[in-house]
């Protein structure tokens, strides 16, 4: 048998990613728990272009970035297929994919690290990445189609973690049913999914972790 090992955080959306897609496969993994402030030589091996999780190690051969490494694993492994076979319905999913990326992950970033008027042209700017989400989800039950894919993974820190952050910084991004109803649903219908529910870790750890990162840090920059 293959072996197959992440290297990862318990906490990043990013390895959650690769995590979904093995187990959507039903690969089965090592997963090695990598600390981010004092990373492993395997983990500047194995990356020492980003230095960054996740990376999959495939027999020895490391391979870098999430999304890099969904298409791997698609590519690879036999299961559920994580990309549809319909070249322009692959690229409409990694279309949107590289929209959670470059788009709503600098939006949300600029929310966590910003304060005053600011964070509220950031608040702004998620607001209207979300109403174009809105509006892609209106025929779909997920970015995918009938079963989450690539995008639909790739967008899983909008499902918890951005909530999670929204909950620690005490920000109300405007997040409710009546303005998105279809991002919300897709939301639930998601996070419902059986393989997030395995994957995804317990709200309340996030939000403890979170916090004793975030609060201590906002209140040593204001001293």
């Amino acid at each position: 048998m293959a072996e197959v090992k992440v290297l990862g955080s318990w906490q990043s959306p990013f390895t959650a990613r690769v995590e979904v897609a093995l187990k959507l496969k039903g690969v089965e993994y090592e997963f090695i728990q990598e600390d981010l402030s004092n990373k492993s030589p395997l983990l500047l091996k194995s990356n020492p272009v980003h230095k960054q999780i996740p990376v999959l190690l495939h027999n020895g051969n490391p391979i870098a970035e999430s999304l890099v490494i969904l298409e791997y694993i698609d590519d690879t492994f036999p299961g559920t297929p994580i990309l549809p076979k319909d070249p322009y319905e692959r690229a409409l999913a990694r279309f949107w994919a590289k929209f959670f990326d470059e788009k709503f992950s600098p939006a949300a970033r600029k929310v966590r690290y910003t304060k005053g008027e600011e964070q509220e042209k950031a608040k702004e700017e998620v607001g209207e990445l979300l109403k174009v989400l809105d509006n892609e989800l209106k025929k779909k039950k997920f970015l995918g189609g009938e079963t989450i894919g690539l995008a639909d993974i790739a967008g899983n820190f909008v499902a918890l973690w951005v909530g999670v952050l929204e909950e620690v910084l005490e920000v109300n991004l405007g997040v409710t049913e009546e303005k998105f109803p279809h991002f919300c649903r897709w939301k639930q219908d998601f996070l419902n999914c059986n393989v997030i529910k395995e994957t995804f870790p317990p709200r309340d750890k996030l939000v403890a972790h979170y916090s004793e990162r975030i609060k201590p840090a906002a209140a040593s920059a204001s001293e």
